[in-house]
């Protein structure tokens, strides 16, 4: 899969790129806004972009509006702005991951695959991590071959956690992933689906780690 990396800092760049195509994606790579579009114009096989905010000239905002104005392509905004009306503006724009810098690359690729999959819904359609199976397309759970009852919301949970094995995820993060943008409830009700979804799984539900005073986190360590 082909990944635009927009950023002009050239080490930051390359940074991004070594990390993503040590896992397998073609990378192409801009220093500027007015590039990025022209590359994004030419080629009509970008399956994801990477987007710096600031940057001279065209900024990462001004050039997500722009695509977003002829396609949905999944765009991961990078910023050493952290403030929230700067994370909304972003979203706004039609951004669909805001990363502050300093990030970890790891971290980066690890989102990246998690768009791609829920974009793509053909790739990954089965998700297979210690004993426990999620066939995405079938909406069947399997832990150790045996089938597992599951709500809409605690599969979408579950296939949330899956897809973002080893990243800290936010209550705040999962209820706009799992919930949606538009959900105002209270976050608490993730914390009420994780209880029932690590019941559930049985042996298998110690996978789902609580980070105290942030969220939860996929993974055996």
């Amino acid at each position: 899969m082909k990944i635009l990396v927009v950023d002009d800092e050239s080490r930051m760049r390359k940074l991004v790129r070594d990390f993503l195509v040590k896992d397998g994606y073609d990378v192409v790579e801009a220093e500027d806004g007015e590039k990025a579009l022209d590359i994004f114009e030419s080629h009509n096989d970008i399956d994801l972009i990477i987007l710096d905010v600031m940057m001279p000239g065209l900024d990462g905002i001004q050039v997500c509006k722009k695509i977003r104005k002829t396609s949905k392509v999944p765009v991961i905004m990078l910023t050493a702005k952290t403030g929230e009306e700067d994370e909304l503006m972003g979203f706004d724009s039609g951004a669909d991951e805001y990363i502050s810098k300093p990030f970890s690359p790891k971290i980066l690729v690890a989102r990246v695959q998690a768009i791609l999959k829920r974009t793509n819904p053909f790739e990954g359609a089965v998700i297979e991590k210690y004993g426990i199976s999620v066939d995405k397309s079938a909406h069947i759970v399997t832990v150790d071959g045996s089938q597992v009852e599951l709500s809409f919301k605690e599969f979408e949970l579950l296939t949330y956690f899956m897809e973002n094995e080893g990243v800290a995820l936010s209550r705040e993060k999962i209820l706009n992933n799992v919930w949606n943008y538009d959900y105002f409830g209270d976050a608490r009700t993730i914390d009420t689906h994780v209880k029932k979804l690590r019941s559930k799984l049985g042996s298998k539900g110690d996978t789902i780690k609580t980070i105290w005073g942030l969220g939860y986190k996929f993974g055996m360590q």
